[in-house]
């Protein structure tokens, strides 16, 4: 799904607006009629208290065309206007005399010189946030943030229209207080980039996407800059087997890493590989690793290093498809000077996760020797040993993006909404949970993107795929076991099952039984 830009929204409604012959008012009907049906599908006309309050822009106008469909179908509301400039655009006027046309009961007008004591909002009601929309461009004044504060302190449920009142589209939040927390939005034709960002997402609750009407030409042309990754986006990556082929066909992974103690990460990165189609796994590790991996996963080959305990020489004589190194590596000084060596002479596709990560941000010289479109999987800490502390996720997201074009990098930043970021483009993920949280989550997703190149999927492709199985696999693990018992090796055991999951049609409602 793409994520459009305040500024390609502004382009869509004018093209509809333009290619529908309709006026903006029109567009703002549809608006403000779609979110009347979703609370109308819900309420039923129950009698809840609904304070509705609209600013002096295009959403304040939405907020008022929702109002009049309440009052027309004989809801409880109470409209108020949140008059925070004397801007107002016409669009506005035009639902504001509208409004008046259905009603005595005019909206109340709230100004500073108001203390909001009057305004009760008790904690069953709901409160509909129609005040600033994506146009939102300057900090609230200090009544309306006190206003927002009143919203909260209420406990009322709260529903934002389009985006919650002081968020912006593509800048941090500079003071939480003057921001409406919403349990639901319901955004119109597209999500934004801030319902996925740490900083912000705390603000968006749930949220749900309400279909306008925008051209859809428009829509279906246009590039977006970030797109928020389902199944609807991954399956047309999928690379379905011939009857005749065989495990030459989908390639030789190499994971290289361990040390003493930290043998598991190469066996979950190792399994995960194979789980996820590729032909051939060779593990190299130092050789106190041996035995306990031979044991444990018959399938997988195994080469040593010249050290019982950690990697020391890197040195083998086959060719690999792809290498995933880094898991339980450790970062002896030893080892870090056999990286170096090797990243001097690779030419093999790579992934690098943990350790390896680490000895690249304490020597970044060596980010130049990486091959094109080598894949980073670094979690929070990491990716900050990397590009440096940020302030906000707006400056990481740049950070980020400066290091994928300087060093042609595809990086993956591991969280919640995992985002994998390649030159000016964002993928982000929409599968995963909060028991991923857990020791070898990240080795097993290593040993997943590996074992998608290893099958012939380009490295952006795998790691966008590789993360969505990752996430679905973990979703159905959950069946089993709750988040607080998710393991890295549950993940590993489900992903047939995601792949299964993929060519799963949705089901169907039950249709009631006829007496």
């Amino acid at each position: 799904m793409k994520l459009f830009s305040k500024e390609q929204i502004y382009e869509g409604d004018r093209l509809t607006s333009e290619r529908q012959n309709i006026a903006s008012t029109e567009l703002m009907e549809r608006a403000g009629t779609q979110i009347f049906n979703w609370i109308h599908t819900r309420l039923q006309g129950a009698q809840v208290p609904i304070h509705v309050f609209c600013g002096i822009g295009n959403n304040g106008g939405n907020g008022l065309v929702l109002a009049r469909h309440l009052i027309t179908h004989g809801y409880n509301v109470e409209t108020y206007v949140v008059n925070c400039s004397d801007k107002r655009t016409q669009e506005f006027l035009i639902n504001y005399d509208h409004i008046k046309n259905v009603t005595k009961k005019w909206p109340e007008m709230l100004s500073c010189k108001d203390d909001f004591t009057a305004i009760e909002i008790d904690i069953e009601d709901i409160i509909v946030d129609a005040v600033f929309g994506i146009g939102f461009n300057r900090d609230p004044n200090n009544w309306v943030a006190e206003l927002f504060q009143k919203f909260k302190a209420s406990k009322a449920f709260t529903l934002a229209v389009d985006i919650p009142s002081g968020l912006y589209t593509d800048e941090a939040v500079e003071d939480e207080n003057a921001v409406v927390y919403a349990n639901y939005t319901l955004s119109f034709q597209s999500p934004k980039l801030i319902f996925f960002l740490p900083d912000t997402a705390k603000f968006i609750g749930q949220w749900e996407i309400l279909d306008i009407g925008l051209d859809r030409e428009y829509l279906m042309q246009t590039e977006t800059k970030a797109e928020l990754i389902s199944k609807q986006e991954v399956l047309p990556l999928y690379r379905s087997r011939d009857k005749f082929s065989h495990k030459g066909d989908f390639g030789h992974v190499m994971i290289l890493g361990g040390s003493y103690g930290k043998i598991g990460s190469v066996n979950l990165a190792s399994k995960a590989a194979l789980r996820s189609g590729a032909g051939l796994v060779t593990a190299y590790i130092p050789k106190c690793g041996y035995h306990s991996l031979q044991t444990s996963i018959p399938e997988v080959m195994v080469i040593t290093d010249e050290s019982e305990t950690h990697i020391s020489n890197i040195n083998f004589d086959l060719k690999p498809t792809v290498i995933g190194i880094g898991v339980g590596l450790d970062t002896l000084e030893e080892t870090v000077k056999t990286f170096e060596t090797f990243l001097k002479e690779n030419k093999t596709q790579l992934v690098i996760d943990a350790d390896g990560l680490n000895i690249l941000s304490k020597n970044k010289a060596l980010l130049k020797l990486l091959p094109k479109q080598t894949v980073l999987t670094p979690h929070p800490k990491e990716l900050e040993r990397l590009v440096g502390k940020w302030s906000n996720d707006f400056e990481k997201l740049e950070k980020v993006q400066t290091l994928s074009k300087e060093y042609d990098l595809i990086i993956l930043i591991k969280g919640a909404n995992s985002m994998t970021v390649y030159k000016d483009k964002f993928y982000i993920n929409s599968t995963g949970n909060p028991g991923m949280a857990t020791a070898g989550s990240g080795d097993v997703l290593t040993g997943m993107i590996s074992g998608l190149i290893a099958q012939g999927y380009l490295p952006l492709s795998a790691t966008i795929f590789g993360v969505y199985l990752h996430g679905k696999s973990a979703d159905i693990s959950l069946k089993d076991c709750g988040f607080e018992s998710l393991m890295a090796s549950h993940i590993i055991e489900t992903i047939g099952e995601a792949y299964i999951d993929l060519f799963k049609q949705p089901e169907q409602p039950e249709k009631e039984q006829k007496e």
